[in-house]
């Protein structure tokens, strides 16, 4: 048997589909495409269209490669069908990023069903759901952290070797000095490190008011 959900996620078209069949006295699911809004429903008709009497269910997770807030709702779902019908259920198989949203939900990325947790109370909004959000919040901060810092490692590197020059320090304390003038005037390391790229140059701007003492202060503390 099969499931379908469909929904939106920057701005395409997102499919949930879960094939099911039986082992024995096991239903094996197998999803493919993303936990996002939707799949919590698909789940849902897939576990109600299961025979009574099942010794238990496993699902294969190696086809989802994207979760959201909903994915843990997914396995909300999961727990507590296993609690009510009293049969094992495990979801094993994570991969990529839901296996990161595992992790940072404090579940176990090998199969989180295993991790020690009673099933969350059928409320609209628990606390439960609230600190998975919270976590998911903070780990998408992570994500775009990252993608910041890679856009802005050559021009980091770049005031590196700006200061490296002008001031004889070395790599470690270039890195030292620009982070700690970022901190003293609470500027971002990126725009710390472009002023100082940009007044290096021959006919560059002087750095910007704001800046130049943080500089100074951090330049004195790591090469004095």
């Amino acid at each position: 048997m099969t499931s379908v959900a469909h929904a939106p996620f920057a701005g395409r078209l997102n499919t949930l589909v879960i094939d099911f069949h039986m082992a024995a006295d096991r239903a094996v699911l197998s999803p493919r495409g993303e936990l996002v809004h939707g799949c919590v429903d698909t789940l849902a008709e897939t576990l109600d269209a299961l025979p009574a009497g099942l010794g238990g269910v496993e699902l294969g997770m190696a086809g989802v490669d994207f979760m959201d807030t909903a994915g843990l709702e997914f396995l909300d779902l999961l727990n507590e069908y296993g609690h009510h019908h009293g049969i094992p259920v495990t979801a094993t198989g994570w991969n990529g990023q839901p296996r990161r949203i595992l992790e940072l939900a404090g579940l176990d990325s090998s199969d989180p069903l295993r991790t020690t947790r009673p099933p969350t109370p059928p409320v609209g909004s628990s606390v439960v759901a609230l600190e998975r959000a919270e976590q998911l919040r903070v780990l998408q901060e992570e994500i775009g952290q990252l993608r910041h810092a890679i856009v802005s490692r050559p021009m980091i590197d770049q005031a590196r070797g700006v200061l490296m020059a002008t001031h004889a320090c070395t790599s470690d304390q270039a890195w030292d000095i620009l982070r700690e003038a970022s901190q003293l005037s609470n500027t971002k390391l990126r725009e710390v490190a472009a002023a100082v790229t940009a007044g290096a140059a021959a006919d560059g701007p002087p750095l910007p008011e704001e800046l130049r003492g943080p500089l100074r202060t951090a330049i004195a503390h790591h090469t004095g």
